[in-house]
């Protein structure tokens, strides 16, 4: 069986949800077994999982966990993987999926492949899985031998796709550790698509020479439904907060499309953008290192390139 763990943050599903229990239900197509969806805490429409392939969806119950703590999440997991007899378990490559991962790797002696982009392939009880190396520059296959299989799945590396219906929603005991952490307070970001799921991005870094121009940058944003970003150059001057900053030592994200503004494409932001499926550069220096990652590029000065397309867009959205 697969077992797939669902993260739901303030007791909601996400884009990531569906991508992971899509995954799982392929997965458990290609090992001829059944895919079951698992939730923590409170949660709503858990049952919608079925949708997306989960014969059943089950909910470990408590308010402990309503907050994530790995040691916590990590122990009440594999404790369901025992029960429930799962050989491999899926979960979203994500801050709190990387958190709780290594945990339940070692609570269930098990083989972890963190990240991985594709479905894996079947070789006798061995699974091959591939994941992109070296800042994305190269794609290895790792082969997971272990009676007890965990996947990391890199979000956006499958699109959702309904399969099903909602099904009930089970209870599942188990035995829950004292969490040794206390929150305090809780600050999140509202309103925008999270830059780990968004599908299209824009973003800018120290081109727009100043945090007031950064106006062009959101109403390009808001025509495409697309969410903002920037350079690390950019955050760390505090022209922009740091939860947008996107590259190796930021975020790394997989849109369909990334749009960079004013960004040289110095190796530590493509490392955390190169996954892109399309990634469009609109820069006036020829010579910046962004055009020979780039699938689109445009030579000129932003500042009158991005309102001109920002109308453009506009106006094909107006007449379609």
């Amino acid at each position: 069986m697969v077992l797939v763990f669902v993260e739901t943050p303030r007791g909601l599903l996400k884009k990531t949800a569906f991508e992971a229990v899509t995954y799982a239900k392929k997965t458990a197509d290609l090992l001829g077994t059944s895919c079951v969806a698992l939730t923590l805490g409170s949660v709503s429409n858990a049952g919608e999982l079925g949708r997306y392939g989960a014969s059943r969806v089950l909910n470990i119950p408590g308010d402990a966990l309503d907050q994530l703590d790995g040691q916590v999440f990590s122990a009440a997991i594999s404790e369901a993987v025992g029960k429930l007899e799962a050989s491999v378990v899926i979960l979203s490559h994500t801050s709190t999926g990387k958190t709780i991962a290594g945990r339940l790797a070692v609570r269930l002696n098990a083989g972890l492949i963190s990240g991985a982009s594709a479905l894996p392939t079947v070789a006798g009880s061995a699974l091959h899985i591939k994941k992109g190396v070296f800042s994305g520059k190269a794609v290895a296959e790792y082969e997971i031998k272990s009676a007890i299989k965990v996947i990391s799945l890199m979000g956006n590396a499958v699109k959702p796709e309904v399969s099903a219906d909602a099904v009930a929603v089970e209870p599942l005991s188990v035995t829950l550790t004292k969490s040794l952490i206390r929150v305090k307070a809780t600050k999140t970001q509202e309103g925008v698509v999270p830059l780990s799921e968004a599908e299209i991005v824009v973003s800018a870094g120290r081109g727009m020479k100043d945090p007031s121009n950064w106006g062009i940058i959101e109403d390009l944003a808001a025509t495409l439904g697309a969410t903002t970003a920037c350079s690390r150059p950019v955050a760390d001057s505090d022209w922009r907060p740091h939860h947008e900053h996107v590259g190796q030592t930021g975020i790394a994200i997989r849109p369909n499309l990334y749009i960079a503004v004013g960004i040289s494409g110095a190796i530590q932001h493509l490392a955390g953008v190169n996954s892109s499926k399309v990634i469009v550069v609109i820069n006036k220096d020829p010579e910046a290192p962004f055009f020979k990652a780039a699938d689109y590029g445009v030579v000129a000065d932003l500042f009158d390139v991005v309102p001109r397309l920002n109308d453009a867009i506009k106006k094909f959205k107006a007449a379609n």
